[in-house]
């Protein structure tokens, strides 16, 4: 073994401390738990940030396609042949044609902007995330008599209900005798969806692709192609056949460039995180340097009575380095253990915090949410205990190299 018994001893006697060595062991218990509460809370927010981001993405990629196709000339005629292609390809779970255009819509007097998907009933009914979310009216009403689905938020600002009117208006004009006019339509409200997503319920309406096509302009035909894959973490490996298949005069967006800002924004903000949690270990770390130094320092008679008895000046740096190190150590091993039992159990706090402060943690007008998500990642918890057990290996190396060249002879001078 590198550390033998006899430093193993020393290391661990050297940890206890007695009565004039006392602020020492002071110093290395603050240390453990500095160490213990930076590991434990670099894991419990990397997995509640996981958590969000699952949660975030899962809404984002229920509704919206993984992957959407469009054609240069932007009018698709054959949207049926070609979306059955694509079904047809290994890895792909749906293709749905659609209309995409935005709309004004108005009620009464309050007006907003929103985007409408022109969609098939049955393909609407493919969208389970979809048709699961909806909380008012039914979805079976979804293109009688040109029954629209609308977002929650957007019917709420607008004052209208399931079975009501809205009217849209497409900045796409018609040419009169008198001039250019806007088209405007009066369509009933089937059905109101809530996703979770508060620009998405505020600000989207599903209308049947027969009425789209006639509102839009687009006889017979659509705009798009929204492609769903099994596996949308690994778009990027399908997308390549799908162009293939599609060929020249086609382009494809993927849900990464698509939310691209939201992506970014996630992944910066988990890694600043990361380096801001990152100065808890590094804090404690240097009191590991510190009570190492004076722990080095209140036991130079003992460092030259050890070298006088044949000590290497390896023993020696071995036995500090070993002292300093199982601070880390087992700093790091209470760490993880906390930060586990502490995202395991995250609902049960929440609850208690709730009970305490008498309030909502998440309030769902907010949020959209009415827990706290977490989702450990294991490889993340691996990163985070090799970065603790560096800095923390690293910290009483110095100490231990001073002490290993400390002179007997210079230490018991005025002994």
């Amino acid at each position: 073994m590198i550390f033998g018994a006899v430093e193993r001893l020393l290391a661990l006697r050297y940890l206890r401390s007695r009565r004039q060595e006392g602020f020492i062991s002071v110093i290395a218990v603050f240390s453990l738990l500095g160490i213990a509460l930076g590991v434990a809370t670099l894991i419990i927010v990397m997995a509640v940030m996981n958590g969000f981001r699952i949660e975030l993405m899962s809404r984002i990629l229920g509704v919206n396609g993984h992957l959407t196709a469009y054609y240069d000339s932007q009018s698709i005629s054959d949207y049926r042949d070609v979306a059955q292609r694509l079904e047809d390809i290994e890895g792909v779970r749906l293709a749905t044609p659609l209309i995409q255009s935005q709309v004004i819509v108005t009620s009464g007097d309050r007006a907003m902007g929103a985007q409408v998907r022109g969609m098939a009933p049955e393909d609407l009914e493919r969208r389970q995330q979809l048709v699961s979310k909806v909380v008012g009216g039914r979805v079976s009403d979804f293109g009688r008599d040109g029954g629209l689905l609308a977002g929650s938020r957007l019917a709420q600002q607008l004052g209208v209900g399931a079975g009501g009117d809205i009217t849209l208006l497409s900045p796409q004009g018609s040419e009169t005798a008198i001039g250019t006019v806007p088209r405007m339509k009066a369509y009933p409200i089937a059905g109101l969806f809530e996703i979770g997503m508060y620009e998405f319920d505020l600000s989207t309406i599903y209308m049947p692709l027969d009425q789209a096509q006639i509102f839009f302009r687009y006889p017979e035909a659509a705009n798009a192609i929204e492609i769903f894959v099994n596996d949308p973490q690994r778009v990027w490996e399908l997308r390549g056949v799908i162009d293939d298949e599609l060929g020249p005069g086609w382009r494809t967006v993927d849900w990464q460039q698509a939310h691209s800002s939201i992506v970014n924004a996630l992944a910066v903000e988990r890694n600043v995180m990361f380096v801001i949690l990152s100065l808890i270990i590094l804090v404690a770390a240097f009191n590991i340097l510190s009570g190492q130094y004076m722990l080095v320092k209140g036991k130079g008679r003992d460092i030259a009575i050890l070298r006088t008895m044949g000590a290497t000046r390896g023993t020696i740096l071995r036995v500090f380095f070993m002292s300093g190190a199982a601070v880390g150590l087992f700093g790091t091993l209470l760490g993880v253990a906390l930060g586990i039992v502490f995202t395991d159990n995250i609902q049960t706090i929440q609850g208690w915090v709730e009970a305490v402060v008498g309030t909502q943690v998440f309030n769902p007008e907010v949020y959209f949410l009415t827990r706290m998500p977490a989702q450990r990642d294991p490889r993340e918890v691996l990163e985070v205990v090799a970065m603790a057990l560096f800095i923390s290996f690293l910290a009483p190396l110095l100490p231990a190299w001073r002490a290993a060249r400390l002179d007997p002879v210079e230490a018991l001078r005025y002994e």
